[in-house]
């Protein structure tokens, strides 16, 4: 589990690409410091097992089902990403709860300056828009953000984010240009609402598959 508070950003170091899998090593300095084979992190926003480390890089493989889902598959020697180490549960849960689940991708549509930050707005997968109301809590690329706007355009929904200064510089938000792919982790409460729903879950009742 994560926050979508991101911690540093590192950059791809090497893609080596296998038959069914795709390695990525990425050059980090802050989460290498309690990283262990084994454990989990968020790169862009995608929950990853470190397989191999050294002083200075880690490595980490990801399936043909996580390269269809997200925007790894995009990435290339020199990309910045978005990292995070999993959350202690002794430890402040600044951002929301974030699973490193990814659901799918957005298309950044227009980065608009507005004062010293920006309103980025986001053609989202549609299946998508029914879990980012207005205020509601997302993650892009693994960062916590806030649902600030949504509008239609023809027979499609897009949503905005507002990008402070810090998180402008400090993750990957701050490079992104229209037509750049985004992760898109939706509120996880609300999924699990709407499947409770679907169930005709009832408190104190039991819930037959």
């Amino acid at each position: 589990m994560f926050t979508g508070i991101v911690e540093e950003m590192g950059q791809v170091q090497a893609v080596e690409r296998r038959e069914g899998l795709t390695r990525l090593v990425i050059q980090a300095e802050k989460v290498m410091d309690d990283l262990e084979i084994g454990s989990s992190i968020a790169v862009n926003g995608t929950c990853l097992t470190v397989v191999e480390r050294d002083a200075a890089t880690f490595t980490v493989e990801c399936a043909p089902e996580t390269l269809a889902r997200t925007n790894l598959g995009d990435l290339a020697p020199g990309h910045p990403v978005n990292l995070e180490r999993a959350l202690q549960m002794n430890g402040r849960l600044d951002g929301h709860m974030v699973l490193g689940h990814v659901d799918g991708t957005a298309q950044v549509v227009e980065v608009l300056p507005e004062g010293e930050s920006h309103r980025m707005w986001l053609l989202p997968d549609q299946s998508l828009t029914k879990y980012m109301p207005y205020k509601g809590s997302v993650a892009l690329d693994g960062v916590s953000m806030t649902i600030a706007a949504r509008r239609q355009v023809g027979d499609q929904i897009q949503v905005a984010v507002m990008i402070i200064p810090h998180t402008w510089e400090v993750t990957t938000l701050g490079r992104r240009q229209p037509g750049d792919r985004i992760n898109v982790e939706v509120d996880a409460l609300a999924r699990y609402m709407e499947t409770l729903l679907q169930a005709g879950a009832v408190p104190g009742q039991e819930v037959t598959p």
